[in-house]
């Protein structure tokens, strides 16, 4: 009823951008194309509204209309949108509704529009995040990346090594150790920052499921996408969920940190993991003692966190010839790196990263790039039940971590999970 009514009400407020009826280009004019993206931060917007209006004076074939949509309700107003029949030409939205959104039958592929020379310069996570069924149905600007940020102050003074790149990443011994010998500094508070003033959601998927996958488990079977039984709630992923609650337990982390600064202003953790959009904090207020770590090995194999918001061309699209132009330009390599020095995120084409000042050859956040060139990012589960999966994951850890059973906490997110397939058929492949 709650998800009927947020539709609803998302068809009452998008109603008026639909007045008028479909509008089609003046015989000899340009094309006019509908792009819909999300109200993300400011710079993104800034640096977005600037390629519109760049790409709207740079030629006469095809023009951009874009509309701007609240990112709180963004998901409500697509379903809306796509029920009503009213999808854009060009839509963004975030890395794991791919999945869901093609399943539905709201994109198109883009195979026949990705030249081979494109598709070998993206970053394999890009590759990946877009794929769905062997079809790809999305592209990225940018990726995002999963690392490790130290206070070399602390490290030193505690005596750790400080790993110099992805082939030289702590183990998982190590990692303990170096959380016990950091704690033990009069300076700290707690070893390790996770972030939790997120609050329970996405965070708690993005950034922990992929020690869950070091450790050898996962979310699901990705054999088939049928099931979570015997993977989430299997040794493997115990095992990881139970060490992660001893951090807190231990007094290594912080279940409920005052704020979002304890690592880089209250300088009271000595770690923090995070990812690539803490730069420009982190770097302001620890200068010299800011360290970059590659993500640990903390079982059978080293994995990051990646996908962020990308583009499709819909289903509904009147002129997706006209969408794909504009949106290869948007997948430029000047383009990309005009909006991820803007954002600080990873850009997606390799080409871009050799040039990127952050990300390129000696740059402050390369262990970012490795780590995604070198094929550690592991996409959020390629299927329509992504957002159940995410849900009942975050619900699980949020317990887990103020003290619940492990065990417990998991097989319940995998009834919830396994049902939810249950109910729409095993979600089997569009046609």
């Amino acid at each position: 009823m709650k998800k009927l009514l947020c539709i609803l009400l998302a068809v009452a407020f998008l109603a008026p951008l639909f007045a008028g009826g479909k509008q089609e280009a003046a015989a000899g004019g340009p094309v006019t194309i509908k792009v819909w993206f999300h109200s993300g931060k400011g710079e993104e917007r800034e640096v977005l509204n600037a390629q519109i209006k760049e790409f709207n004076t740079m030629q006469n074939e095809v023009k951009v209309e874009a509309v701007m949509l609240p990112e709180g309700s963004y998901n409500e107003q697509v379903s809306a949108a796509a029920l009503a029949g009213d999808l854009p030409d060009l839509l963004d939205f975030d890395g794991p509704y791919v999945y869901n959104y093609a399943w539905s039958g709201h994109l198109i592929p883009l195979d026949k529009y990705i030249s081979a020379d494109l598709k070998s310069d993206l970053l394999p996570s890009i590759v990946a995040q877009g794929t769905y069924g062997g079809k790809i149905y999305a592209l990225g600007t940018f990726d995002s990346g999963l690392a490790i940020w130290g206070n070399k102050a602390y490290l030193k003074k505690a005596g750790i090594r400080i790993p110099k790149g992805i082939q030289d990443p702590w183990d998982f011994n190590e990692f303990n150790t170096a959380l016990k010998k950091l704690q033990a500094l009069d300076e700290v508070k707690y070893a390790i920052d996770f972030k939790m003033n997120y609050g329970q959601g996405e965070w708690y998927t993005y950034g922990f499921s992929p020690i869950v996958q070091s450790f050898g488990g996962d979310l699901i079977d990705r054999s088939d996408y049928q099931s979570a039984e015997g993977v989430l709630n299997g040794p493997e992923s115990v095992a990881a969920m139970k060490w992660f609650q001893s951090l807190f337990k231990e007094g290594y982390s912080n279940v409920k940190p005052a704020g979002d600064d304890d690592f880089y202003g209250k300088k009271i953790a000595a770690l923090s993991y995070v990812g690539h959009w803490m730069w420009t904090p982190h770097s302001k207020a620890l200068g010299n003692d800011l360290v970059l770590l590659p993500m640990p090995k903390f079982g059978k194999k080293v994995v990051t966190g990646m996908g962020s918001w990308c583009w499709g061309i819909t289903s509904q699209a009147k002129h997706p010839d006209a969408a794909w132009k504009f949106l290869s330009y948007l997948m430029q390599p000047s383009q990309i790196l005009f909006m991820t020095n803007a954002n600080g995120a990873v850009p997606s084409r390799k080409s871009a990263l050799a040039r990127s000042k952050l990300y390129g050859k000696g740059g402050p956040l390369e262990i970012f790039a490795d780590q995604l060139k070198a094929g550690l990012g592991m996409p959020r589960p390629i299927t329509p039940a992504y957002p159940t999966i995410t849900t009942a994951f975050a619900e699980a850890v949020q317990n887990i971590v103020t003290g619940a059973d492990v065990k417990t906490e998991l097989d319940k997110a995998v009834k919830k999970i396994d049902q939810d397939i249950k109910d729409n058929k095993g979600y089997p492949l569009p046609k």
